[in-house]
This record gives structure tokens, sequence and C-alpha cells, in this order.
């Protein structure tokens, strides 16, 4: 895939990358170094070049190390300096991956890689850059996130711009792996519908946070239950839209039809930490649930019952009225009273 930025989108540019922004997928970028616009792409690969993987996965145990490899493909019509970096992925609010700023020491995965530090590339060509994994005696098992970018710095005034394009790296450290999940900061709300004769919904917030060591794409399932029935929501979404890493958390929200509004309903959000990524024989996965209540009075529903009640009112006055107005007029035209 190829992204391309023109120059009247530097500025644009220029304000994501000083919040941080990186791209960190399979992917081509575009930026204007000096003159002339550059293009690259960085993909996974082997020794020989591109390999056709998205995504670099890596397990290994504790003092192993692995040759992985990154191709970085110059597209544009010039050599151009690259340089590379390695660095500690993460997953931001929305569950996009990323990759902490080139500035920042890597902690975790990230400084267990070891790269060149830079690779000139002539005009379309494409440099494989080894990548080499080494895990430490005293790492912990589970996932360590990590991410590796080729990068070119471009000047737009008074900003300096670091454009990175990257790989990322699953690196999991083979062990006692811990599939774990909490549920908690629930919050339910009552929609009524417009048609009274239709039942509401209930919209609910909750937030589940990876409390083992490997990353998770929980499945969810909210029940939501009043006296006269129950009403469930399963998460449909694809495992990536569900993705959390260790010691990380993420807030979601889901709406529950079928809900009628007759006083209280309780909501119980349920998760089941399923791994993302590849199988973990022997793993066991514990259901965590949480339970909410929410008023739902029927007001819809008695605003009709009043409505009928007060036709079926009116309907008896306006009866009765009508009842006396021809007895009084049978009196008149007889001129004695009814009955007499």
């Amino acid at each position: 895939m190829t992204k391309s930025r023109s120059r009247g989108a530097l500025v644009l540019l220029a304000v994501l990358q000083a919040v941080g922004a990186t791209v960190l997928v399979a992917l081509v970028a575009l930026a204007t170094p000096a003159s002339a616009d550059v293009t690259w792409s960085v993909v996974p690969a082997d020794a020989n070049g591109p390999d056709g993987r998205r995504v670099i996965d890596v397990e290994l145990a504790a003092g192993q190390q692995a040759d992985e490899h990154i191709a970085v493909i110059n597209r544009s019509t010039e050599p151009v300096d690259f340089a590379i970096d390695a660095n500690d992925g993460y997953l931001t609010s929305k569950g996009y991956f990323d990759m902490r700023p080139s500035d920042a020491k890597p902690v975790d995965g990230g400084s267990w890689i070891t790269i060149p530090d830079k690779v000139t590339i002539a005009a379309g060509a494409t440099a494989v850059v080894p990548v080499k994994v080494s895990i430490p005696q005293n790492a912990t098992p589970g996932d360590h996130p990590a991410g590796v970018t080729a990068s070119v710095d471009t000047v737009s005034g008074q900003v300096r711009v670091q454009n990175r394009v990257g790989v990322r790296l699953n690196i999991r450290v083979s062990g006692a792996y811990a599939a774990k999940v909490a549920v908690s900061d629930v919050h339910a709300a009552y929609t009524w519908s417009w048609n009274p004769f239709a039942p509401g919904s209930v919209e609910v917030t909750y937030t589940l946070a990876n409390a083992g060591n490997v990353r998770l794409a929980p499945d969810s399932r909210i029940l939501t239950s009043t006296f006269v029935g129950e009403s469930d929501w399963n998460d449909k979404s694809d495992a990536k839209a569900r993705e959390i890493m260790p010691g990380g958390k993420r807030t979601f929200t889901a709406r529950v039809s079928g809900a009628w509004p007759m006083g209280v309903i309780t909501t119980t959000v349920m998760a089941i930490p399923a791994p993302a990524g590849r199988p973990l024989p022997g793993v066991t996965a514990e259901r965590v649930s949480i339970d909410t209540s929410v008023w739902a009075l029927p007001w819809p529903q008695l605003a009709v019952l009043a409505l009928l009640v007060l036709a079926f009112l009116a309907f008896r006055l306006t009866a009765s009225r009508r009842r006396k107005r021809i007895e009084k007029l049978i009196l008149n035209s007889r001129g004695t009273p009814l009955g007499a």
C-alpha cells in the first residue's frame, strides 16, 4: 500500500508527529526532506527480501537469540539516508499499534533488538536490514511488544519532523503464560424508544484491563435482565479491534437492544480473556463478570396509558352530556317529566 503526502500536508504531518503519532505497520510513507519527494516502504523480510508477512512474530526462551530482517524500499528518484530505530511498542486508546519516540530509551522488548543505525539506499532500490533479537536471561515470560522503523527527518519552518514507518514485532518469551482480564468502571444508561410499543436499549461502557502477561483479545458478552425477560449482546468485532497488551487497558462501549423499561435493569458484563496471536495450549482463561443496575421507568408507555384514560374519561363525559341533552329535549317536547 502507498501513502502520499504533498508539501501542503506537511504542516498537518508536523502536528501529528509533534504529539507522537507514528505509523507502525507494513506501509509506505512519503516525506519531503529537501526539494524532492521521498517515498519508502518498510516490510518484514528474510535474508533475500520481502517475505509477505505483515508483522514479525518471535517466540524465544530467556537467553536465546533470533535473526530477523526488514526490507526498506526506496521508491524515490534519488538516494536517501534512512535512520533505523527500535523501541518498545504499545497500543493507543483506540487500539492502534504505536512505538515510543526515537529519543526515548527503550526499557522492554525494544532494548533487546540490535540493528544498524542507518542505511543508505539508492533510488528505486531495496535494502535488507538485519534485525537481531536477543532475550535476556532474566526476561519475564509473556509478550514484550516492540517495533523497528526507518525514518527521514524533514524541516518545515522552525519545526523539525521525523517521518518514520516501520514494522511491528510481537516478541514472546516462553515460560509460564497467564491470560487474565479484569473488568471495571461499568456504567449503564437507558435510552427509550420513540415507539411506545417497542423496547429501548441499554448503552454500557466498561473498561477491560490485561492483568496477565500475554496479549489478549477478550470476548465480551453483555446481558441485561428485567422481570419481563433478558437481552444480550456479543462482541463480533475482529480480534485486532479488541487487543489489549499486558499491563494495558481499554474502554469499550456497547448497546444492548430489546430492553423493556420496567424498573430496575440489571446489566452483567462478562469477559473471557482469549489470547491474541498464536494459540497457547494448556493456558486456562477464566471468565470474569461484573454487575451494575440502571432504573428505567416506562414513561412512553405510561404516557400512552394516560392518553387512553383521558380519552376514555372524555368519551364518558361527552356521552353523559349528550344523554342529558336528549332527556331535556324529550321533556320539553312532552311538557311533562319523563316517565310521568
